[in-house]
């Protein structure tokens, strides 16, 4: 196995060959950590490193065992905790935590054989769209290294999108999958609210808003990965049927008869979408008329900024109640200087919002879950940018010092309402990018976004989909004709990658 090889597999492949003993896992390893001593001091895509475990682990027979046997993988460095292994969530407050036990969604990806080598760079607390803790420092796109490879999933996105592992652990609270995947040329998959595991001790993630799965550069990979993840768990407070099939063979099943789509280019908040987010939508309708779809323009009627006050509501009230935990673990209270800005503030206007209004809050996700349900008895899919822009340069989004301060103050001297529009005010140039993706975590609806764009400037953009809760299956399926197409761009339009591999580095 040499790294040009392994360069150009997935991660079924790679299992394939170690099931048939063409390969071991420790070869796979050894390939996956020379792209990683090459690539990671630039990219700083993973934080924590554990390949001395990570090698005694590949001689183990049991990962000949898995549907991924031996195939290098990395979890993120905030909800994948593995017992033993360092997991900060990208916070200097607890950069000295380590993991008393495996959390389930870790134990199912290692029962299928994954050879976990480490963890990758996340901001903290998963509160941005791009990747830039204050105690790890920024993660670089592998496509153009000024730039931002997105989050909070960012480091998974540049681990998975350099080569260095071809499939990663990762996390969509707000889009943190589908972003990254848009910013990197990646696929990325958010599942049904429930399809994946929790816990243990957790019954909800962001009241629901967040799950677990990864991001990858195939549609196999993620439906493969989906087949081993859906559970069913008595503990969970969300649950979602069964799939009774196989996703990964079921993608290659053709549509039984025309799909009608809806699709939008207009931001659900206002804001300005790019000609190259126009473009990717419009390459990707005129594909789908060419397939005999009816593709339509149609708004959802979700009102998108009350959706996303309502977002930023929950995220105050999970903060705050987040920091009091620490405090108590700490045994004292905690300041400006202890948290980055984001934690910080919705921490402070976390401890205004009553139990009402954050109660209110949640109702307003099942008003819109109610109106998309609707609007899904019409349309089998809603496609949107997954992303208004390609991605951010690297610290174009994040505040200076003096911007810091200065909301520090005015988060003291506001009431309650003027809070939370301070909170607004604050996340909106973030938003600005990417205010597609959250409407799918509130509804609890599956959406992906699927690579089909390259900008003028070589930067990648995706293109959002959306279907009705428990239908991954048609989205795997038209993943994988997209994946068949000419505007899919993949590994051929990363020339970061397709360099390497061919020219055998």
């Amino acid at each position: 196995m040499n790294l040009q090889s392994y360069l150009a597999m997935d991660a079924t492949e790679m299992a394939e060959l170690v099931q048939s003993k063409q390969v071991t896992p420790a070869e796979l390893l050894e390939c996956s950590f020379e792209q990683l001593d090459k690539l990671n001091p630039s990219l700083n895509a993973v934080v924590h490193n554990r390949k001395e475990r990570a090698t005694v682990e590949a001689k183990k027979h049991r990962y000949t065992m898995g549907a991924f046997s031996g195939v290098p993988s990395l979890l993120k460095n905030l909800s994948h905790s593995m017992e033993g292994e360092p997991v900060d969530s990208g916070s200097r407050l607890l950069k000295s935590s380590v993991a008393g036990h495996d959390s389930n969604f870790v134990k199912k990806l290692r029962d299928a054989g994954l050879l976990f080598i480490g963890h990758t760079n996340a901001p903290e607390f998963g509160l941005k769209n791009i990747t830039e803790p204050e105690v790890h420092g920024a993660t670089r796109n592998p496509w153009n290294m000024e730039y931002s490879p997105g989050g909070s999933s960012g480091g998974a996105a540049a681990a998975v999108a350099s080569g260095i592992v071809p499939v990663a652990g990762a996390s969509d609270g707000g889009g943190s999958i589908r972003i990254p995947a848009s910013f990197t040329g990646l696929f990325g998959l958010k599942p049904t609210r429930g399809r994946t595991p929790v816990g243990p001790g957790v019954g909800r993630q962001w009241q629901g808003a967040a799950i677990d799965f990864v991001l990858s550069r195939s549609v196999r990979d993620s439906a493969a990965m989906l087949d081993i993840l859906q559970v069913v768990q008595p503990e969970a407070a969300f649950q979602t049927p069964l799939f009774s099939g196989s996703y990964k063979e079921n993608r290659k099943r053709e549509f039984a008869k025309p799909l009608r789509i809806a699709y939008t280019m207009k931001s659900p908040v206002g804001t300005p979408v790019s000609d190259d987010a126009r473009q990717a939508v419009w390459k990707t309708v005129k594909w789908l008329e060419s397939e005999g779809h009816i593709v339509e323009e149609r708004d959802n009627d979700v009102d998108g900024i009350q959706l996303m006050k309502d977002y930023y509501l929950m995220n105050s009230g999970e903060i705050a109640a987040l920091v009091k935990k620490l405090e108590n673990s700490i045994g004292k209270p905690l300041t400006a200087d202890d948290v980055e800005i984001e934690t910080w503030l919705l921490n402070v206007a976390g401890k205004s919002v009553s139990a009402a209004e954050f109660s209110a809050s949640l109702a307003s996700w099942d008003v819109a879950a109610a109106k998309m349900a609707t609007f899904h008895e019409i349309y089998d899919f809603y496609m949107t940018p997954a992303t208004a822009y390609t991605a951010p340069k690297v610290g174009e989004l994040t505040q200076s010092v003096n911007e810091q301060e200065k909301l520090c103050a005015r988060i003291v001297e506001s009431d309650k309402s003027e809070q939370q529009e301070l909170i607004y005010e604050m996340f909106l140039p973030s938003l600005t990018y990417t205010p597609f993706t959250q409407l799918a975590n509130l509804t609890g609806q599956p959406a992906m976004s699927v690579p089909v764009h390259v900008s003028e400037e070589g930067l990648p953009l995706g293109v959002q989909v959306m279907a009705g809760k428990g239908r991954e299956d048609q989205l795997l399926q038209l993943a994988h004709q997209l994946e068949q197409s000419d505007i899919w761009i993949g590994v051929k339009g990363n020339p970061i990658l397709q360099y390497k591999i061919e020219q055998n580095y």
